[in-house]
């Protein structure tokens, strides 16, 4: 396995992906980098959208994101220098403001254009003095545009949050064919590493069915883990909290909390096997 400095092994990037808004995807960030540090990971979360919702659930107000991603893509600014460690022990995120939406017309002759966030993540790999982050999860902009693909191509793997609704798999075909363009363009390690259900209601048939389309179609790659429909959740970012802390004991806290136990059974099965 790869590693940095006197053994310490290198951090596993995941990209939390999907071009459809509301699914969910920085719901999962937010509460998947918050468990991941709960079961005793190093975790930082990397908001690539330009609205910050990630940087707001984690009760980082814009008056403190004084460096943002848009310095670490634009001006190559160091992301260890940029990172704030947040309110839960272990998870650290470099925030995002506005500023970033104007990035794709700003960049447009820029040299390197689709490798700054893996440039700045490289540098993470190479400062001895960091805090030795184990995973990096990078909340993508419910779009697949050069903020995205520069989250694939600094990405080992995508993790896509699915929504359990009528649209899932079609909505899902896009996403598909860009991380086989990165693949086959910019970053040929970039994998599967696991698709999530989010939002299932017990209570709705359609989710039920959903659910068993998704794993006739991606098998194993589907989690056994599932996040529910859950009011607690949805509260949590207004309070500037992610889930974990806002209610540990409502049900989609805990769904997080065996979604990270779970991630993190596939990767050490992943490295052992490599």
């Amino acid at each position: 396995m790869p590693s940095d400095f006197a053994g310490r092994p290198a951090p596993r990037v995941l990209s939390i992906a999907n071009q459809k808004g509301g699914v969910g995807k920085t719901t999962t960030a937010i509460n998947l980098g918050t468990a991941l540090a709960a079961v005793g990971e190093t975790v930082l979360l990397v908001d690539m959208d330009p609205q910050g919702n990630a940087s707001t659930g984690l009760g980082v107000p814009l008056s403190a994101r004084k460096s943002t991603m848009y310095d670490v893509i634009v001006d190559g600014r160091s992301i260890n220098e940029s990172a704030i460690e947040t309110a839960v022990p272990g998870l650290w995120i470099v925030p995002s403001d506005p500023d970033l939406s104007g990035i794709e017309i700003q960049m447009a002759q820029a040299d390197r254009r689709n490798y700054r966030l893996r440039d700045g993540i490289d540098s993470v790999r190479a400062d001895p003095g960091g805090p030795g982050f184990t995973y990096i999860l990078i909340d993508c902009p419910p779009s697949l545009n050069l903020l995205t693909v520069n989250a694939m191509t600094a990405a080992d793997a995508v993790l896509v949050p699915l929504q359990c609704e009528f649209f899932a798999l079609e909505g899902l075909t896009q996403l598909m064919r860009t991380v086989d363009l990165v693949r086959n363009s910019l970053n040929p390690r970039l994998e599967i590493q696991g698709v999530v259900l989010t939002m299932y209601d017990r209570r709705n048939s359609l989710s039920a069915q959903v659910a068993q389309d998704v794993r006739t179609h991606f098998g194993n790659k589907v989690y056994d883990t599932v996040i529910p429909r859950n009011v607690r959740v949805s509260e949590a970012p207004s309070f500037g909290k992610p889930a974990l802390i806002y209610d540990l004991k409502c049900a989609g806290s805990q769904a997080y909390l065996k979604l990270a136990k779970e991630l993190v059974g596939r990767e050490r099965r992943r490295r052992a096997a490599a």
